[in-house]
């Protein structure tokens, strides 16, 4: 028996709208192709992809006193996956993403996340005992579970997102973790910064580029390129990178040696863009493997 993930943040409501392009700004009156509600933001993403994939998890998120709520809890509801909510007065975060047909993304928040001042800590301290590691995303609330996971003496990865080398909110996840995620949407130079990374003692670095693929650093076997998968059609973007980081991680835990890790990461992102949900309706690890032996899908 596996022993859980434990992911620290977050989950949200998210309305989807697919237009034929993202808006100028300017007055207008937009006809979308497509609208709907789906569970979103990178701590569902992960859950619902790694539970999918086989593994178990325990997830840690805020969720407010509301119908969303119980939206979020239902698109949870899913074997592999506990969730600990932890319940705050602020309603449960919300985002409108407004989508071309490329997968360009504006994203409004229209319900920012909640950072309450006070969190019952001990059910995360207890699953954070048990598990095999911990991912802790960027949220403001989720900063003391840091000191929790080393404590405990568990390997932390996170993911840094669309980081510009310079925010200082960042800062304590990337002293805190072992294994860095991030895009280089907002960092040209990340390179520079991997390498950093890696004379800091972190065991491997992963910077994804959306269609572009990702890139390697690791403390031992050093650069490795994956091109990411082409696919017929792309449905939906959101989520991609958090299905990418799953795809990774559940290679690494099962012994794969990174190459075949990040192909793995970019088999599940490219499968993910082909659906509407976080976590592919048709994703399994088998059907992983038999798209790297087959070269499609």
């Amino acid at each position: 028996m596996n022993k859980p993930i434990v992911i620290i943040g977050g989950a949200s409501l998210d309305t989807i709208i697919q237009l034929d392009a993202l808006p100028t700004p300017m007055p207008q009156t937009l006809w979308p192709r497509s609208s709907y509600k789906s569970v979103g933001s990178t701590g569902a993403g992960k859950a619902l992809n790694l539970a999918v994939l086989g593994r178990s998890v325990v997830l840690h998120s805020l969720l407010g006193q509301d119908a969303e709520a119980d939206l979020v809890r239902h698109a949870l509801n899913k074997p592999g996956i506990e969730l600990l909510a932890e319940i705050t007065d602020t309603p449960t975060e919300q985002h409108v993403n407004l989508m071309d047909p490329h997968g360009g993304r504006v994203s409004l928040f229209v319900q920012p996340p909640a950072d309450p001042s006070g969190i019952d800590w001990a059910p995360v301290t207890s699953a954070i005992s048990g598990c095999e590691l911990v991912v802790i995303n960027i949220l403001s609330y989720a900063k003391p579970a840091l000191a929790l996971a080393k404590n405990a003496n568990k390997p932390v990865w996170t993911d840094l997102h669309d980081y510009d080398g310079r925010n200082p909110h960042h800062q304590p996840f990337i002293d805190a973790a072992t294994v860095v995620f991030l895009s280089s949407d907002n960092l040209p130079d990340y390179r520079s910064f991997m390498e950093t990374m890696i004379d800091d003692g972190k065991e491997l670095v992963v910077c994804t580029h959306g269609s572009e693929g990702a890139t390697l650093l690791s403390r031992e076997g050093g650069w490795v390129a994956q091109p990411a998968f082409p696919v017929d059609r792309v449905r939906d973007t959101n989520g991609a990178g958090d299905a990418f980081f799953s795809g990774f991680l559940c290679g690494y835990l099962g012994g794969e040696d990174l190459r075949t890790c990040l192909q793995l990461g970019a088999a599940c992102g490219a499968l993910c863009v082909t659906s509407r949900s976080l976590a592919a309706e048709h994703l399994s690890l088998q059907r992983l493997y038999d798209h790297l032996r087959e070269g499609g899908w």
